[in-house]
């Protein structure tokens, strides 16, 4: 009888006491998991009923709220935007953020506690008191990280969007002047050398990008503006090109009632020469643009020609290669800026190549990937007057535009020469373009070059365009009812 007694004690049958911690352990791993799906459930079975019917109804508002969410995102894509940008609502949620990983921490601790650790046997103990850790580590973690970056795309957007005055659209586009240009030490702010006006319509978002070359001549300005008074006849004076109106109007500045005379004074010019109101302005450090690239993980493009890396005022220190690649923010800045082997309007259609490839890399999801990233380098990016109350409504149409041909125009011979615009002509030609876009004409790209030109192209100009088509050299994308087919 002893030895029966001593076979099942001794191994072929569990001893009532295993039996009993391995049941514990057991108990306490799903009081711990319901705390992770469900917090507050833990408590409501095995502790304190009223703080648990309190954390389950603040879980089930939060995953109401989170549907909420997801029917306003399916339905209205511009009413997501606007709550994602209201000072409000990111000051709320990063508190309940902040809030809810304190509590779901604490719930996770007294689930510990509800399994009786002291009671396990001690490596029961062990496993649950790491495996506690690392959860509310986890649950927490992304909480607060969740809430780092609402603090962050708050800040930024704050500081970036800080104008309060909106600008309704005019016939049903909105038309944003972008400005790019160079910050220095032996420079008054950022000089504009790169200006396009991007005219979008409201409803589709359906883009035309309308290049000025930096260098255009004779320009004029809108009747009864400061500079129309100082230059009646157009900016004709030594050396007056159209990125030196900025410089003008900054050098006398006393003569503005505003913070950015330049600014003002450049949008001023552009709508005399365009002939559309301008919305907005967004002018673009190119500094910060090499570091935005660079937080979204590099840009695609086409690479038209060998393009050099420096030389403007600093040797050649090396070229970006032809062909389809990945350039890194250094080399897609000086694939937009290089003018070294080529000239300013090769330079213009690389330039629109660039913001063509960067609208089809900034997906959602990259965005909210990299927001802390894109938030830092965008402070030393951007500076604009679009204000935080529009700021949805161009963040749905750049993912509309994502859908659509881009078209181009641009103010470069041999549609038009620099130094002797016909503004006259150059306004048809912008119009044209617009209406094309609009599918109120019928256009090709020969029509977008040869219809503002007050004779056919010489047989030379013909030659010279068949040569810039079989080299698909950039300069194409200038002027073009298909970006992404040109670049």
């Amino acid at each position: 009888m002893s030895d029966v007694s001593s076979s099942v004690m001794g191994g072929s049958y569990a001893r009532p006491a295993d039996t009993s911690a391995r049941i514990q352990f057991r108990r306490a791993l799903t009081l711990m998991a319901m705390t992770l799906v469900m917090p507050g459930s833990a408590q409501l079975v095995a502790g304190d009923k009223r703080i648990g019917r309190i954390s389950l109804r603040i879980w089930l508002g939060f995953l109401a709220a989170g549907a909420l969410l997801l029917i306003v995102s399916l339905t209205s894509r511009t009413g997501l935007f606007s709550l994602m940008t209201n000072p409000t609502v990111l000051t709320l949620g990063r508190w309940v953020l902040i809030a809810g990983a304190i509590a779901w921490v604490a719930l996770m601790v007294d689930a510990w506690r509800l399994g009786r650790p002291l009671e396990m046997a001690r490596k029961h103990r062990l496993w649950m008191t790491g495996l506690n850790s690392a959860l509310c580590f986890v649950t927490a973690g992304a909480m607060f990280f969740a809430a780092h970056m609402v603090s962050t795309s708050q800040s930024f957007v704050g500081e970036v969007f800080s104008a309060s005055t909106t600008s309704a659209p005019e016939d049903g586009r909105y038309n944003v002047l972008l400005l790019g240009g160079d910050s220095g030490p032996d420079r008054n702010g950022v000089r504009p050398d790169s200006l396009t006006v991007a005219s979008i319509d409201k409803d589709t978002g359906k883009t035309v990008l309308i290049g000025l070359p930096r260098n255009l001549e004779d320009v004029p300005f809108k009747p009864g503006t400061v500079m129309d008074k100082e230059f009646p006849n157009g900016f004709d004076c030594d050396g007056c090109y159209l990125n030196s109106v900025n410089t003008w109007a900054n050098d006398h500045a006393d003569r503005y009632g505003t913070k950015s005379p330049g600014i003002k004074a450049t949008m001023d010019a552009v709508e005399q020469i365009t002939g559309l109101k301008l919305n907005y302005y967004a002018m673009v450090n190119m500094k910060g643009f090499s570091k935005l690239i660079d937080a979204v993980g590099g840009v695609t493009l086409n690479v038209r020609e060998r393009t050099a890396i420096g030389g403007i005022g600093s040797p050649i220190r090396g070229y970006i290669k032809a062909g389809k690649q990945k350039l890194t923010g250094d080399q897609a800045l000086w694939y937009s800026r290089s003018r070294v082997q080529n000239n300013d309007f090769s330079r213009m259609g690389r330039q629109k190549c660039v913001m063509n490839a960067m609208v089809q890399e900034m997906s959602p999801q990259k965005v909210l990937l990299n927001v802390g990233k894109i938030a830092k380098s965008g402070k030393e990016l951007l500076s604009t007057d679009i204000p935080q109350k529009d700021l949805d409504v161009f963040m749905d149409l750049a993912l509309k535009a994502k859908s659509q041909k881009v078209s181009t125009v641009s103010l470069v011979p041999p549609v038009i020469y620099t130094g002797n615009p016909d503004y006259v002509k150059v306004r048809d030609m912008i119009s044209g373009a617009i209406d094309a876009a609009e599918g109120r004409t019928a256009a090709t790209e020969a029509h977008l070059v040869t219809a503002a030109l007050a004779v056919p192209p010489t047989q030379e100009e013909q030659v010279e365009q068949k040569v810039a088509e079989k080299k698909k050299d950039p300069i194409k994308a200038n002027q073009s009812t298909d970006l992404g087919a040109a670049c």
